[in-house]
């Protein structure tokens, strides 16, 4: 067991059956095949930053949540994933926890998928719930091996010519140690943060930045037919934020990632996974 707090004996229980049940990805093949994980959605969008100077060239972020690698999600759909982030050519990459479910030794694949997309100026991730409720060491080292900066309430200063900008990236928010005061104190200005769950909107409330990256929801993973979600996991903060780019007070953004991977079950409905290309550019 990893540091995450709240891990019950009744879902370490519910675990430790779903991975028996579902061993060998035999429900997440017969879903895919049905078309009931859904089709890679990708979320492309134009960014304007409040910048001293502008871009010799604009900054191209990558941001993908919610893996959740093991026998509910189909290989198949991380490989969607892998492509669509490939054929974007970005910069940055960011990785917004999550990245197994139900045991860490489902990081393997996933972090050798992740070391063959390049991107130049960084990789960075933060870890999310189930990451904390297995062995996290592992999943640290996995990652870091694969050259993602794993952050954990702090901020690092991407390298030029992007060193207006900062990354901060905030402990899980629901069953991590969660440090805002830590995650900016050395910061400048410019802030990209990243978290696991909207929820850390309440840890952040005091601290500016200019768009948040979360996921944690997957927008319910089974939705209304409109795509509002219809229950959402515990930790997700206010269901306004369920999933979606949002205007905030004060200049401040948030995207809320309906994920890529599943848990729980090995379906989604009328909510599918996505993948957020994100091209910034200073504002005029």
């Amino acid at each position: 067991m990893g540091r995450g707090r709240y891990y019950n004996w009744w879902r370490r229980a519910g675990e430790t059956a779903q991975g028996l049940f579902y061993a060998n990805g035999w429900a997440a093949h017969i879903a895919h095949a049905l078309r009931l994980q859904g089709q890679l959605h990708v979320d492309r969008r134009d960014v304007t930053l409040p910048l001293r100077a502008p871009l010799a060239e604009p900054l191209k972020v990558a941001f993908a949540s919610d893996f959740h690698a093991g026998p509910l999600t189909d290989p198949r759909l991380l490989d969607a994933v892998q492509r669509a982030i490939a054929d974007f050519t970005p910069h940055v990459i960011l990785l917004g926890g999550d990245f197994v479910s139900l045991h860490h030794r489902h990081i393997s694949g996933l972090a050798a998928c992740l070391r063959e997309l390049p991107a130049p100026v960084g990789k960075f991730g933060v870890v999310g719930n189930h990451d904390l409720w297995v062995d996290d060491t592992v999943i640290r080292a996995r990652l870091e091996a694969a050259g993602v900066q794993m952050l954990v309430n702090e901020s690092v200063r991407l390298a030029a010519p992007y060193d207006e900008l900062h990354v901060c990236g905030l402990d899980e928010p629901g069953v991590g140690q969660p440090d805002a005061g830590r995650t900016f104190k050395d910061a400048g200005p410019r802030r990209l943060l990243l978290m696991h769950s909207p929820l850390g909107l309440r840890h952040v409330r005091a601290h500016p930045f200019d768009l948040a990256f979360c996921g944690h929801t997957h927008g319910g993973q089974i939705a209304r037919p409109n795509g509002r979600a219809i229950v959402l996991p515990s930790g997700s903060g206010e269901r306004r934020f369920a999933s979606g780019y949002f205007e905030l007070a004060e200049g401040r953004r948030l995207v809320t990632s309906r994920g890529i991977g599943m848990s729980d079950l090995p379906i989604r409905l009328f909510s599918p996974s996505e993948v957020h290309l994100y091209t910034f550019q200073m504002a005029s």
